[in-house]
């Protein structure tokens, strides 16, 4: 029995054996395809990068010393006083001077080049290059990026564009016997037990590097037994596949060097840019030496959050590679007297528009799937301008900050969009009162009554029907009684309780008269209101009620924006684009997005209709203009809401449309009208970014009439009452008011002289 016994555990011990070396054999092959299936080829999810329109300079370009320091410094150029490497630029006076690094666009490969301005009167009055070219682009702005739903963001580079000191200090800090070892070092084991024992002075990890990567890659950071034999397996099956070459480049790649908000920075080609702002391939030996340091503990080393911390361990770096023999010791020794070498704050944490990547990132999923724009490292090309992105910002903020400290309001808020009127490009969005916060983007969301602001749809439907209406057409503006279907009467009132009589249309519109334009609205159609408001952009369905004709309908800012746009560009219809272009990692154009125009408005009803908002803003309600913008022409409306729950205007110049509304996100009362709240963010932001005025120049089809102000009929512009209004060939006024000229009116103003004396 006892043999029959023994001999059973025999079997069973061998059966056990058996199965765990099958269990055994099967993990094994298992994590050797897995090593095989995803170490080869694409090995990350490379998130999309998004960039700004590129700052083009050429003779005659618009520009000001300052702006130009401000691009350049966004771009993270350094200023120095002699020019040696791309990114540097010199500034003295007039004159700078700068070492471009060049780009790849969608369109060409913008060289490396140094180039040599000077600017006089706000212009660029000479440009010379090296190379002789006459329009030179700046590289765009990186504004931000679309991740994965890790948020892992990594610049990929290969290990030939790899510094080998940078190498050569890696491999000594973290895995000195990297070129000897088969992914696993029992002396490496040794030595870190004995540090530990030693409890500090710890230099190198027991991990290898390929443990790392297969760590970082593959597993999670736990503490168990089972993941480390996990990870020791699997660094032997990537050195039987892989090169070391191959392991170290993956390496370079994966490891976690910081964190930029939500986004996780991952290898050394990116942190080189959110650290230092150039590529890996310019790092000196102290800033690779930084990096490296990095590898330890990123947010422990921190350089901006601890920078003593940062520097000792970035001089430990340099000791331990003098030590391997990797580096000299009179090099490391100069490299250890430079300071870190970063600013006080990463550029990149400046780099946020959550509101404008919000709108590229909807415009994109037209065209493409999330995971191809969160993985494949597309290169994405849009019309924002950082320089009218960063006013808006100030503006903005600013005014709310003067109306809280005022008590005008608590918890106000805001949002801009700003277009350019010929392309109908989308240059700036923010989404709130913090520019850079991604919260509600309330420039694309928040739907709000928009008050006047439709009320240009009223009067531009009118004034498409010549042979009844012109600028000068009497309209009435006393009150107004309208029976609903249900039999209760709808009386809209005027912002000032008053009734107004017999008024000009253009000055109804102007002074944003309720009764005058709800009558107007009325008597010409609700349906011609409807069709004019989907003319200009609007695709929401849009009730034919009566209240419409004053804005009683809720729209999102960025809709007001199509509206004007289509205003803006002389009844042209062109959607609102934030993108231009989209480009693959090996710079295959993908998508690019042309210009659509539609003519939708005849230009002359345009014409009157732009000069009436013209005259909005210097004899209406948004009068205030003629101070804040002075000569210089610019057309607009302002919107107020029942009981100030929202403060619009919306309008533009010759290069730029732009709509602000302020209001809070309880719809409570502001406090604010639209020309107390809303048109001083707008003012502030055309002082600050718009260089052409409205240029005024007429359509054939219109004529220039002098009119009497008060009736509208024909008059003479000696006439003291007389105004100039533009006419639709064949509506002019057929009557004409006779005055006494020039000579007359001397005479009389000598007899009132002498009749005082």
């Amino acid at each position: 029995m006892a043999i029959k016994n023994k001999k059973f555990r025999f079997t069973l011990w061998w059966k056990v054996i058996l199965l765990s070396a099958v269990i055994a054999l099967v993990a094994i092959i298992y994590l050797d395809f897995t090593i095989r299936s995803t170490f080869t080829g694409k090995k990350w999810s490379v998130p999309s990068t998004v960039y700004a329109r590129p700052l083009e300079l050429y003779q005659g370009a618009q520009l000001t010393v300052s702006d130009l320091k401000i691009e350049l410094g966004m771009l993270g150029y350094r200023f120095v006083s002699r020019l040696e490497n791309p990114g540097q630029a010199i500034v003295n006076g007039n004159k700078v001077t700068i070492y471009t690094p060049g780009f790849q666009f969608s369109d060409e490969l913008e060289p490396a080049r140094k180039i040599s301005l000077h600017l006089q009167d706000d212009r660029v009055s000479k440009l010379v290059s090296d190379d002789g070219a006459e329009l030179v682009r700046l590289e765009p702005l990186a504004i931000g990026g679309i991740y994965p739903s890790h948020h892992e963001d990594r610049l990929l580079v290969q290990l030939s564009d790899v510094p080998l000191p940078l190498q050569e200090m890696l491999v000594a800090v973290e895995d000195d016997r990297f070129y000897s070892h088969f992914g696993i070092s029992f002396r490496g084991i040794a030595r870190a037990l004995m540090a530990n024992i030693k409890e500090g002075g710890i230099s190198q990890g027991a991990s290898t590097l390929t443990q790392q990567l297969v760590k970082n890659y593959y597993l999670s950071s736990e503490q168990t037994l089972t993941r480390k034999a996990k990870e020791a397996l699997m660094a032997l099956l990537i050195e039987l596949h892989f090169s070391k070459s191959e392991i170290l480049e993956g390496y370079i790649n994966e490891i976690y060097l910081g964190q930029d908000g939500p986004r996780a920075i991952h290898g050394f080609g990116l942190a080189s840019q959110y650290y230092f702002n150039r590529p890996l391939s310019d790092l000196s030996l102290d800033q690779q030496a930084l990096l490296v340091a990095l590898v330890r503990g990123a947010s422990f080393y921190n350089p901006w959050r601890n920078p003593a911390r940062a520097l000792q361990r970035r001089n430990l770096v340099l000791d331990i590679a003098v030590r391997e023999a990797r580096i000299d010791s009179d090099v490391a020794e100069k490299a250890k007297q430079r300071p870190l070498g970063v600013g006080s704050t990463s550029v990149t944490h400046k780099r946020r528009y959550p509101a404008y990547l919000d709108l590229v990132r909807r415009q994109l999923q037209r065209d493409y799937k999330e995971e191809d724009l969160s993985s494949n490292g597309l290169a994405i090309f849009t019309y924002f301008d950082p320089l009218v992105q960063n006013s808006a910002e100030s503006s903005l903020s600013t005014a709310i900050a003067k109306h809280e400290s005022n008590g005008d309001s608590a918890e106000l808020q805001g949002a801009v969009v700003i277009t350019r009127p010929n392309t109908g490009a989308v240059i700036a969005i923010l989404g709130g009162k913090d520019g850079r916060y991604a919260g509600f983007n309330r420039a694309l969301d928040a739907r709000r009554q928009v008050g006047s602001l439709l009320k240009p749809a009223v009067y531009l439907s009118a004034l498409e029907q010549p042979e009844a209406y012109t600028l000068a057409t009497l309209i009435n503006d006393d009150e107004y009684t309208l029976l609903m279907p249900n039999g209760d009467p709808w009386v809209p009132q005027n912002f000032d309780r008053k009734d107004h009589g017999e008024v000009l249309l253009y000055k109804a519109l102007a002074s944003s008269y309720n009764q005058a334009t709800a009558r107007l609205g009325n008597t010409i159609g609700l349906d011609k209101v409807v069709d004019t408001v989907h003319r200009l952009g609007v695709e929401q369905d849009v009730p034919a009620l009566p209240s419409l004709t004053l804005g009683a309908v809720g729209m999102l800012p960025i809709e007001v924006a199509q509206i004007y746009q289509t205003i803006s560009a002389d009844g042209f219809y062109t959607p609102l684009m934030s993108i231009n272009a989209v480009v693959a990692p090996g710079g295959a154009v993908l998508t690019s997005y042309s210009l659509e125009v539609e003519q939708r408005f005849d230009r002359a009803s345009i014409y009157l209709l732009s000069h009436a908002m013209q005259a909005v803003t210097h004899e209406g309600t948004a009068k205030s203009l003629e101070w804040l913008l002075p000569e210089f022409s610019v057309a607009g409306k302002t919107g107020t809401t029942n009981d100030l729950r929202d403060s619009w205007f919306a309008g533009f110049s010759g290069d730029m449309m732009a709509v602000v509304w302020l209001g809070r996100d309880d719809n409570g009362n502001t406090g604010l009208t639209g020309s107390s709240g809303a048109l001083r963010v707008w003012a502030d932001i055309f002082k600050q970014r718009s260089r052409l005025p409205i240029q005024n120049l007429p359509p054939q089809e219109i004529n220039i009439v002098w009119v009497d102000k008060d009736t509208g009929q024909g008059s003479q512009e000696s006439c003291t009452n007389a105004i100039p209004l533009p006419f639709i060939v064949g509506s002019e006024p057929e009557e004409e008011i006779r005055c006494r000229r020039g000579a007359a009116e001397v005479i009389d103003w000598f007899k009132r002289l002498v009749d005082k004396m």
